[in-house]
């Protein structure tokens, strides 16, 4: 808990020094350039929390809660917002799903008992096929691009034997 608390402190110091910054500035240009600070923190302090929540919880528990924001989104701001949150929430969930099967393929005990604490099999098949494309964006963008660069052998990657490998980890 101790590592919490330092992160804690930490965000509440910079949202602190930037809150003073826009009390004790001159300007009132200062003071707008400030705050929109304050703001641009809020919102990236917002979106590493629903990404810690996302990879904490899982999707299929996101789904009701990412429904209501869709909803939200689309009443407030319309139809391409609701479209842009989707497509985002996409990409960062088929981005962290894809990085722990590559780990699975990899041998990473912790990523094993990730997908064993959040899927059976048929849920993990769902979003198997689902971020199929992810999968395989993430292997050349982590593993395949790379060892090109270092001119070393990358181990080759078979979907099929993950997806094989995952039925004998994960419960029916």
């Amino acid at each position: 808990m101790g590592e919490y608390r330092a992160l804690i402190v930490t965000i509440f110091i910079i949202f602190g020094l930037t809150l003073l910054g826009a009390f004790f500035s001159p300007t009132f240009s200062e003071q707008k350039s400030y705050l929109e600070l304050f703001m641009l923190f809020g919102s990236l302090l917002f979106i590493f929390s629903v990404l810690v929540v996302l990879a904490a919880i899982g999707f299929s528990s996101f789904a009701l809660y990412l429904a209501i924001v869709v909803a939200a989104i689309m009443a407030l701001f319309g139809i391409w917002s609701a479209f842009l949150a989707v497509s985002m929430t996409y990409g960062v969930w088929g981005f962290i799903f894809s990085i722990e099967l590559l780990l699975v393929d990899h041998d990473v005990p912790t990523a094993i008992s990730w997908f064993q604490e959040r899927y059976d099999f048929q849920s993990f098949r769902g979003e198997y096929y689902a971020f199929y494309p992810m999968i395989l964006f993430v292997y050349l963008l982590v593993e395949f691009i790379p060892s090109l660069f270092d001119k070393e052998k990358s181990k080759r990657f078979e979907p099929h034997q993950v997806f094989e490998k995952m039925r004998g980890v994960l419960k029916p």
